[in-house]
């Protein structure tokens, strides 16, 4: 078994590869009726939307700044 600090770049492709086809198929699976959480009811019941909501938000600007932060450095680094 290999340690985790001597894989390939090949086998960390293929284990995002799979691991973005999962999230894929778990989010088409959980949009089939175009409404993951439900935001309407009695009760506060939109307080569990609202939190999925702003969980989306930070993952989604958690990249941005992320994709922003690596194309800095790769401009930054001289060609070789």
């Amino acid at each position: 078994m290999q340690s985790p600090m001597t894989r390939t770049p090949g086998t960390w492709l293929r284990t995002a590869r799979l691991a973005a086809l999962a999230t894929f198929a778990l989010l088409a699976a959980g949009c089939s009726n175009g409404q993951m959480v439900d935001a309407g009811g009695e009760h506060g019941s939109g307080g569990l939307a609202f939190v999925v909501m702003t969980g989306f938000f930070w993952i989604f600007f958690g990249a941005l700044f992320y994709m922003d932060r690596q194309r800095k450095k790769r401009s930054s680094t001289p060609d070789e």
